[in-house]
């Protein structure tokens, strides 16, 4: 049995790492929980009258959409928005399946309008596809919502309301939910993933630091803003997150608006997650690489501190939780030893308490979702989806930082949902 002084060390530092991430993840949670009572999102009260409500572009990305364009487009055709103040700009990205005919066949008169984009231009990424779509907009808000995605009638309009009533935000962003949720066990897991992450990330940082990240979809922002900033970062594979930070260096601001709700699709494969959550982390890795040398001066500090968060998160603690499995599974066979003395497994045993009573907490947010079997499925997820993210990011290390392979956008396949 091997014990020595670099073990020891890595030990405690793993330790302390993991421990830093649950405190601020547990403050985020506080604040999230805060938000949550202020807001009661399935308020319906009005406060901005029809007269009053701006014109509003709703940017519809499609590449090969077929299986899923349909029910979006009855999803947004049945807004609760006036129509003669809503467009929707179906942007046929170089789909090279129905998915033209299906918007030809579903828009109504003036209100659907279907942009091709030119062979030139086609299948370089959801961001080349917006920034087309923004070149025909002249409304005063933009809106976007991803092909797969059906938003309640009542969607759009705390969305618009919010910039109205509030000229300092740039942006306002809903809320998601899994149209599949109940098709596997991981589409289970992302259903509790996705609570968790929008009910204790997004809402706690609004509370802490007036800080939201752009979502890919079910988003609302002002056309003068996206004008000034250049549109969307088609080098960007998560062109949401890259476009929050140039938000917020422009002085503006994005809230999170619970009161907004979207159903989208979820991976029902392990192939197709991994290939869309590769694709995220290589693009937070191209993230932190276009602002790194911002990072001591950026302004406002939000953006710095949530610059650090994206390196902590994605790889200073992923080293910590593989150091603390490795040590973990070598001192149960018996190989290594660790001498420092203190309440360890006490302090696993309280970590691991506190992730899954933050996850319960936040699946009662949501009517039905605090079900027995979610609660089940919320503890083994430490055991079991969680550890899914350690491969997959060492992946995307893999391929940006040592092999170097070319980033290119992967779309996520659809399925069919009834």
């Amino acid at each position: 049995m091997e014990s020595s002084l670099l073990l020891n060390a890595f030990f405690v530092l793993a330790v302390s790492l993991i421990w830093f991430m649950l405190v601020y993840q547990s403050v985020l949670f506080f604040l999230g929980h805060r938000y949550y009572t202020l807001t009661r999102r399935r308020s319906s009260a009005r406060r901005v009258s029809d007269d009053q409500l701006p014109h509003v572009a709703i940017l519809v990305p499609c590449h090969n959409e077929e299986k899923v364009i349909a029910n979006t487009l009855r999803a947004l055709l049945a807004l609760d928005y006036p129509a003669e103040r809503l467009e929707i700009l179906v942007i046929n990205d170089g789909s090279t399946d129905r998915t033209a005919d299906q918007v030809r066949s579903l828009g109504g008169p003036g209100s659907v309008r279907l942009l091709n984009v030119p062979a030139a231009r086609a299948a370089r990424g959801k961001a080349a596809a917006l920034n087309y779509g923004l070149e025909f907009v002249s409304q005063p808000l933009v809106a976007v919502y991803d092909a797969d995605n059906r938003p309640e009638p009542g969607a759009l309009r705390p969305l618009v309301e919010e910039l109205v009533l509030d000229a300092k935000l740039g942006a306002a962003v809903g809320f998601y939910r899994v149209l599949n949720r109940r098709k596997n066990l991981l589409t289970r897991f992302l259903n509790i993933e996705g609570i968790g992450f929008q009910w204790i990330l997004q809402a706690g940082r609004w509370m802490l630091m007036k800080f939201v990240t752009l979502p890919g979809t079910n988003y609302v922002i002002r056309r003068a803003l996206l004008i000034s900033l250049g549109g969307w970062d088609d080098s960007s594979l998560t062109e949401d997150a890259e476009l929050t930070v140039r938000v917020y260096q422009a002085g503006s601001f994005v809230k999170f608006v619970p009161a907004s709700v979207s159903w989208e699709q979820e991976p029902e494969t392990l192939p197709v997650w991994f290939r869309q959550r590769n694709r995220w982390v290589r693009g937070h890795n191209h993230l932190c690489r276009k602002f790194a040398g911002q990072l001591l001066r950026a302004r406002p500090r939000r953006i710095a501190f949530e610059l650090l968060y994206f390196l902590f998160l994605y790889y200073v603690f992923f080293f910590a939780i593989i150091v603390s499995d490795i040590l973990f599974v070598l001192s149960l066979a018996g190989w290594v030893r660790i001498n420092v003395p203190g309440p360890y497994t006490l302090l696993w045993l309280f970590a691991f308490c506190i992730f899954l009573l933050q996850l319960v907490i936040a699946l009662s947010h949501e009517p039905g979702e605090d079900s027995p079997l979610n609660i089940v499925l919320a503890a083994s997820m430490y055991f079991t989806y969680c550890q899914l993210w350690i491969p997959l990011v060492a992946g995307a290390l893999w391929d940006d930082f040592i092999a170097h392979r070319p980033v290119r956008w992967a779309k996520t396949e659809r399925f069919d949902v009834p």
